[in-house]
């Protein structure tokens, strides 16, 4: 495979659901892989989109959301290997990858842990290479799919009480994610190598807080 010119940036479609689409994505790639961010995943709005039954949606979570990942992060393994060098930073939830919420769907949860747990798995098996792993698990945070699974139906009015519900009285920014998944991806990220980052402003460590400041108004 050829590398591309210094600064140069590409972007090819993935559909990781699907197995063979994977192996023809990994062919179209310029060169080795050195960093891995598994950031595509479904919401339980946006997996209507694609499954019209509830047990297909279920059957489409877990493919996109856990098996995707998988196939993909074993397929560049090797690479990372033979390179001497590689980051895998895993984009999970804090509900399932650390908690759970009460009338959360179940699937979407599920597989989520299934991401986190296959990090911890990975990052032991890998413990004396030179790959890094991370697990990241973000709250609520101000995305498109986070909008149409929990926003779409607010008042503006709503909306502000339920984000000032939340720990720390707001949404998580998409760029406070993307700023942790780059110094993950820094040398000095090794520090923190094998870790599931609850990046929830601590919604994980009570995620009956919502639900509590709610009945004490």
């Amino acid at each position: 495979m050829k590398s591309l010119p210094k600064g140069t940036v590409s972007a090819f479609e993935l559909d990781q659901s699907d197995p063979k689409n994977i192996d023809d994505f990994l062919k179209q790639l310029p060169g080795k892989v050195d960093i891995l961010i598994n950031n595509g995943a479904l919401g339980t709005k946006t997996v209507k989109k694609i499954a019209h039954t509830f047990e297909s949606q279920d059957e489409t979570f877990f493919k996109v959301n856990t098996l995707g990942p998988l196939w993909l992060t074993t397929k560049i393994l090797p690479m990372m290997k033979e390179s001497g060098f590689g980051k895998i930073v895993f984009i999970s939830s804090v509900d399932g990858g650390i908690t759970y919420f009460p009338g959360a769907r179940h699937a979407d949860g599920m597989s989520k842990a299934a991401i986190t747990h296959f990090a911890k798995h990975l990052a032991a098996e890998l413990t004396d290479s030179p790959i890094d792993v991370y697990a990241v698990c973000p709250g609520a945070t101000d995305t498109p799919m986070f909008t149409a699974s929990t926003l779409a139906n607010l008042s503006a009015k709503q909306r502000e009480a339920f984000c000032k519900s939340l720990p720390g009285g707001r949404l998580i920014s998409p760029k406070e994610i993307a700023a942790l998944t780059l110094f993950l991806c820094s040398s000095n990220g090794s520090l923190l190598r094998g870790a599931v980052l609850d990046s929830s402003m601590g919604l994980g460590n009570n995620p009956f807080s919502i639900h509590m400041k709610r009945k004490k108004k």
